[in-house]
């Protein structure tokens, strides 16, 4: 992975938990016959639809180059998981809104709160699974930069949506059952309403946010900083190089594409320049396995 998390353990702890939520309020709907945990329902698969976009997008990313995308498919990923996140914007906080706003202005007492207070407390408690094997990920990705600066500078567009998933879900499904609670113990079913808002605004927010950064992912972004400087001390302590000029990089999904124009100490002998060069390359490659296409321009304005 290129970020160092395993983001398909994540997906797949998502995806259960969100299906364990449908079959939850599916099971409360029938038994309740009440039409809002039946849209409720549908919403909870929805988010498993947006899993499986995921893992679709993970496994077109691994196809191999061709001619017309010599580059590979790895960017695939990207628009997915940017697909995910315009889901998360329209049918999460654009739907939440519209419920909120209808039951502002046309309040109806809670029927059998009970069911829905026992299908959060569920909702919450498989959703913390889901998020505590996310963050086991991230962590293994972050290493010591926090989690905020983990989402401005991770490449791992599958772990970043995930992550702005399970957080939205969770802290959404809080918002939710404190808004039942509320709406129930003082009898004003606006607390319902006003929860449900605050639960749009919340994923409308996450999925803008998500947007974002996958969408800078989308056009063309270097690998994260803390991986550049790896690389650039890297070569930087060759024995041949003398100086690196610049060092561009490319984060194409899981892989990486380098450009190095370095200043060498060899400058006259071309076979033994040549031999340096694919050496170092041959070095990078295995010092950093996610980088599949290497260039590499010496200087040679001072000697050849």
């Amino acid at each position: 992975m290129a970020g160092g998390g395993d983001s398909t353990r994540a997906i797949f702890f998502a995806l259960g938990a969100n299906f364990a939520i449908a079959v939850a309020k599916g099971v409360a709907a029938f038994f309740t016959g009440s039409s809002a945990m039946l849209a409720e329902t549908v919403h909870s698969l929805a988010d498993c639809g947006n899993q499986l976009l995921l893992l679709l997008g993970m496994r077109q990313a691994k196809a191999p180059p061709s001619p017309d995308y010599p580059l590979g498919y790895g960017k695939a990923i990207y628009f997915w998981s940017f697909l995910v996140a315009v889901m998360l914007f329209t049918v999460g906080g654009m739907f939440s809104l519209y419920e909120g706003i209808h039951k502002l202005q046309h309040p109806e007492p809670l029927q059998h709160w009970y069911w829905a207070a026992g299908v959060l407390a569920f909702g919450i408690i498989a959703e913390g699974v889901s998020m505590r094997a996310c963050l086991h990920e991230v962590n293994k990705a972050r290493g010591d930069r926090s989690l905020w600066q983990w989402f401005r500078e991770s490449r791992q567009a599958e772990l970043v949506v995930i992550f702005g998933e399970d957080l939205a879900a969770l802290l959404g499904l809080v918002f939710a059952l404190v808004a039942v609670l509320l709406a129930v113990y003082t009898g004003n079913p606006l607390w319902d309403a006003i929860g449900t808002i605050a639960i749009g605004a919340l994923l409308i927010v996450v999925a803008v946010f998500v947007a974002i950064e996958v969408k800078a992912m989308l056009i063309g972004q270097s690998v994260d900083p803390a991986r550049q400087k790896q690389m650039r001390d890297f070569l930087e302590a060759r024995p041949e190089v003398q100086r690196v000029i610049s060092l561009i990089t490319l984060q194409l999904g899981n892989e990486v594409m380098v450009s190095v124009q370095a200043q060498m100490h060899e400058r006259r002998d071309v076979e033994t320049l040549v031999d340096q060069i694919n050496g170092i390359e041959r070095a990078m490659k295995q010092s950093f396995p996610e980088v599949r296409w290497s260039f590499f321009e010496p200087d040679c304005k001072a000697g050849l």
